[in-house]
């Protein structure tokens, strides 16, 4: 019963066997072979237009080095309060930038157009004090297990547009959006007005892929500097290039995240349902959040479950009262409906 990340998860066996497959050939190195290129092409489908896709190790790779490749001096990144650039990669979006980021606040984890648009105010172009306004980034799905619907990305878009600001999305959980949403990788992203997409493979059955990839090619010159200095320029990039081989193939990707997001259906049905627990509120992605009581959270982990309390939002509807805990359980291509079966027993007991 692991429900504590997506990250524990282990490699997809499809994924795993196309890495065996590449251990025994020589390629050139640096994103220079053939595999490299093949891959690289395959995005412009996925996207219907041509790309500049950028292959690093991890999402605060891609997401600190995606922002950088916007930054100005004295620039400031404009985020959701909860977001993972601000709450969870230890400032490296600030290091490698050169900026800082300003919180914005909203409910369900996502950025509030009127709020932003009141942030951005106060950072105008020649503010040398305060520095001036520089990005903003949105969090596909949200940190806290919602999505935003096209309309709000699209809102969000509209704001960066007039004031000049590119709009960079964080797709750690990009495909359990994307199958929840039932829209294209195009409409969710430069169709939308998106112009730098972190792209995550890792939560969703890949060993260590991500990529950073930008609508505009012409926008991206300075990425082949920044992610060399990074030290995210693999030698060896064909093994990232066949994981998302095996990953792309036959939209395995979606297959995995429509079984993720169905693992944690099932779980938002039976908490939903039950007179013992509660869901703290509405989900639609890969992580449920739920109030147990404390006791049913102990006897959970004694019998071996694996999950984490979460702090309590200032938003948040029903508070958590005492003898209860707030907690996050997040589902992967990995979670079998036996676990989720348990794991309701347990929290449902008594």
């Amino acid at each position: 019963m692991f429900f504590a990340s997506d990250n524990w998860a282990g490699a997809h066996s499809a994924i795993n066997e196309r890495l065996m497959n590449e251990t025994t050939r020589f390629a050139a190195a640096y994103g220079n072979s053939d595999l490299d290129r093949t891959i690289e092409a395959r995005f412009n489908d996925i996207f219907e237009k041509e790309v500049a896709v950028f292959f690093v190790a991890t999402g605060t790779a891609a997401n600190s080095l995606a922002l950088a490749n916007f930054a100005k001096p004295g620039g400031v990144i404009f985020a959701h309060a909860d977001a993972h650039v601000i709450e969870d990669e230890c400032g490296a979006p600030d290091f490698f930038s050169g900026m800082r980021i300003a919180p914005v606040e909203g409910t369900a984890g996502k950025i509030d157009p009127a709020r932003l648009k009141a942030r951005i105010s106060r950072f105008p172009q020649d503010a040398v004090h305060h520095g001036r306004a520089n990005s903003i980034s949105i969090t596909q799905a949200t940190e806290v297990g919602t999505i935003y619907s096209l309309d709000e990305i699209r809102a969000i878009s509209a704001i960066a547009k007039e004031n000049g600001l590119p709009l960079h999305m964080d797709g750690a959980r990009f495909a359990n959006a994307l199958v929840k949403l039932g829209t294209t990788p195009a409409e969710m992203t430069w169709k939308s007005g998106v112009d730098a997409l972190s792209f995550g493979g890792t939560k969703n059955g890949c060993w260590c892929a991500e990529a950073v990839i930008f609508f505009d090619p012409e926008k991206a010159k300075e990425m082949p500097f920044l992610r060399k200095r990074a030290a995210q320029l693999f030698s060896k990039s064909r093994f990232i290039s066949a994981q998302f081989d095996a990953y792309l193939k036959d939209d395995l990707w979606l297959d995995l995240a429509r079984h993720a997001n169905s693992m944690a259906d099932l779980l938002r049905e039976g908490l939903a349902s039950s007179n013992s627990v509660r869901l703290a509120w509405q989900t639609e992605s890969n992580e449920v959040f739920a109030v147990l009581p404390i006791e049913r959270m102990h006897a959970a982990h004694a019998k071996g479950a694996k999950f984490y309390d979460w702090s309590e939002p200032a938003n948040m509807a029903q508070p958590v009262q005492e003898g209860e805990m707030l907690v996050r359980l997040v589902t992967s291509f990995a979670t079998e409906r036996k676990d989720v079966e348990d794991f309701l027993e347990i929290v449902q007991a008594g």
